[in-house]
């Protein structure tokens, strides 16, 4: 059967008065396709990029199994539990969580570090159904007793992916031995590395596999475009950039939290408002610079990617890649950023010649040709299109003439004086 309204997901009438409110009109196909299967007990092992409406996905099931249940709350006893790879996407699903559940007496609880414990212990003294957690701190609250997972009937790992990129496989093996074992279990992820495969292969019981990452895995909303750029220069371009008059509210990303900070702090230098988010950033910090920027109060959000996971601000119009992620799946993850909800965006990306391994990176795993992404900005860097031969360029050749042509200048310049 197709189903085109969430009232054919056979969901409370409650839950679907607050989709109405928040302007839910159809089912996503994540959630066409995952919902009924969650609703009848089974375990998902879900293939989608953000974007893609996962978190209602596994959301409003839950809400609706809670609603039936209506089991009565135990201190430090959660019924569900959803683990996130970062503060800021527990933050996000637990405020969707409660979104959906304004009808609803559920109660919801976020745990996770830079900020003070207290809280979150009075939270679930109070008693919680559904806690939102990343692993660190939920392993010390646990080993302080202060959480008992013993009454865990369905759990969720939310971007599979990212928590081991982040180190937490061993976290998530322990933290998940101890809830039941009855539990129904479901594994979100917007890649399929083996060892997401191998987690999924442990926790999950002849689970229903839902996909909707498309083959060609960019989205096809957002124009990518490619400036070469050198190094040195990339700081002028990226002020160019901003400065054009499409760009409403951006994203630049950077690989390393320093880099992060420097760039923020020389576009405000040159009059253009940015926060910079990072992991290095106490939690308040970094919630004050989201705030910020989803009020428009700096209009542009200087991030790494790990930081950036769970970001979802409506109407970013552009994505800038101040540099090019290590891992092509990163670049993915980067610029669906932007085109959120059905809408257009662009994402550039600035490249130095030495950044042609990763460019042919991304090619691979996108299809889309780096030739065909290459523009020239008026009143920028001279920019000619690549002849034949290597793109980029070789980047070893090319790092040695540039250091060659130093080196002229410089004894150039003390000739001169």
């Amino acid at each position: 059967m197709t189903i085109n309204t969430f009232e054919q997901l056979k969901l409370d009438g409650a839950l679907l008065k607050a989709l109405a409110e928040i302007g839910y009109q159809r089912p996503t196909p994540i959630q066409a396709r995952a919902i009924p299967d969650l609703l009848a007990g089974r375990d998902m092992l879900g293939v989608a990029q953000t974007g893609t409406g996962k978190t209602a996905a596994f959301a409003l099931p839950l809400l609706e199994k809670l609603r039936r249940a209506g089991r009565r709350r135990e201190p430090g006893k959660p019924t569900a539990l959803i683990l996130a790879p970062t503060r800021e996407l527990a933050a996000q699903i637990a405020e969707e969580l409660v979104s959906y559940a304004r009808y609803l007496d559920v109660r919801t609880a976020q745990i996770f570090g830079g900020v003070g414990q207290h809280p979150q212990v009075r939270a679930l003294r109070r008693g919680v159904d559904v806690l939102v957690a990343t692993p660190g701190r939920l392993l010390d609250l646990m080993n302080q007793g202060h959480v008992d997972l013993s009454l865990v009937s369905t759990l969720v790992l939310d971007e599979a992916d990212r928590l081991l990129d982040m180190g937490f496989v061993r976290d998530v093996r322990r933290i998940v031995g101890r809830t039941a074992r009855s539990r129904q279990s479901l594994l979100l992820s917007a890649t399929l590395p083996q060892e997401v495969v191998a987690l999924a292969d442990d926790l999950l019981n002849d689970p229903v596999r839902v996909e909707v990452t498309p083959k060609i895995v960019t989205v096809e909303k957002i124009d990518q475009r490619i400036v070469m750029a050198a190094t040195a220069d990339k700081r002028r371009v990226l002020a160019e950039v901003l400065r054009e008059k499409s760009v409403t509210r951006a994203i630049v990303f950077c690989r390393t939290k320093h880099g992060a900070d420097r760039v923020a702090r020389q576009l405000n230098s040159a009059g253009i408002g940015a926060e910079a988010l990072h992991g290095n950033k106490s939690q308040s910090a970094r919630q004050q610079a989201l705030s910020a920027f989803k009020r428009g109060e700096a209009w542009v959000l200087v991030a790494t990617d790990i930081a950036a996971r769970g970001i979802d601000v409506a109407a970013v119009s552009h994505v800038i890649n101040f540099e090019l992620p290590d891992e092509p799946d990163s670049y993915v993850h980067r610029i669906g950023r932007t085109a959120r909800a059905g809408a257009s965006g662009v994402a550039i990306s600035l490249v130095d010649p030495s950044e042609g391994k990763r460019l042919r990176a991304i090619e691979k795993l996108t299809g889309k040709s780096p030739a065909d992404m290459v523009v020239e900005l008026e009143g920028l860097l001279p920019v000619r299109r690549p002849t034949a031969g290597p793109w980029p360029g070789d980047a070893r050749s090319a790092s040695r003439d540039k250091s060659r042509r130093r080196r002229a200048g410089r004894r150039n310049d003390r000739r001169a004086a």
